[in-house]
Order: C-alpha cells, then structure tokens, then sequence
C-alpha cells in the first residue's frame, strides 16, 4: 500500500507497466515501439484405447510451439538492420541469433526476461505509406524461434 503522499509503496501491490522495455538481438540493443507474440503452447495428444472402461480419452502433453514475435519499429534514414539479416537468407541457411526482451523497473533493471533461442527473420514488412497521414513510418520484423525461455529478475 501506500504511505500518506505516496512516496513508499509497495512493489508487491502493483503490476508492472508494459511500456518500459529493452531489447537485444544477440549483443546489439535495439529501440522497438512494440513486441508481441510473446507465448508458448503446449499441443494436447488425445488418446484412448479400445479395450478402456471409460468411455473418454486421456489427454497428455504434446509437442511444444511457439508463435512467431513480431516486432515494430520506426523506419529511419539508413537503417537496414532488418533487410540486412532477412536478405542472408539462403536454402537452409541463415544467421540464427539470440533475442532477449526485457521488461524493466523504473532504475532500468530487468523484472522479467524473455529469451528467444536460435530466432531468425521470416517476414519484415512496412505499414504502408499515405499522403494524407501524419504518423512516423513503421517498418516490422516477424521472426520464429526454436524455444522460449522467461526469467524473473
């Protein structure tokens, strides 16, 4: 709770704001305005045997998947990170990095970690361009991943 101006409150009461972010590809920071797809599933196997006195089947754990995380950014004057790595591209073979994101606190430490194992681009796209609009041109990288890790602290 909070104290009587609000200068002591506790950490445990509120969550954590989502705008404060940093993330790393490999050992290069980057400035992104917004990352999702963040999530892991576990598929369901459905099984029953025939000969089974219970008329349902029994669900186990199946493979682990990932969704794709797609990230978005502001387009500036001679950056070409993205086209750079998606353009190495070849049969079977690419650059394949390590991506962390982290949620930070107010002093920049990070709160929660999300690590992204052997990520590689699959799409980059741009949001379009318009002669009447008055927004900042975005440019987005989608990538796909082999695992996702996510640390505390």
């Amino acid at each position: 709770m909070a104290d009587e101006n609000g200068a002591a409150q506790s950490a445990s009461i509120w969550p954590m704001p989502k705008f404060h972010f940093l993330v790393k590809w490999g050992d290069a920071q980057m400035s992104f305005q917004e990352v999702t797809g963040l999530s892991a599933k576990a598929d369901e196997i459905k099984y029953r045997s025939g000969d089974s006195s219970i008329f349902s089947v029994v669900k186990m754990p199946g493979l682990l998947t990932y969704d794709n995380v797609t990230m978005k950014k502001g387009i500036f004057k001679g950056d070409n990170k993205f086209w750079d790595w998606f353009s190495k591209i070849k049969m079977n073979t690419i650059e394949r990095i390590t991506v962390t994101i982290s949620l930070l606190d107010e002093t920049d430490t990070p709160t929660m970690t999300w690590t992204l194992k052997n990520a590689w681009p699959t799409k980059i796209s741009t949001d379009g361009m318009k002669s009447d609009d008055n927004n900042v041109a975005i440019e987005s990288i989608e990538i796909v991943h082999e695992g996702l890790e996510i640390t505390n602290g």
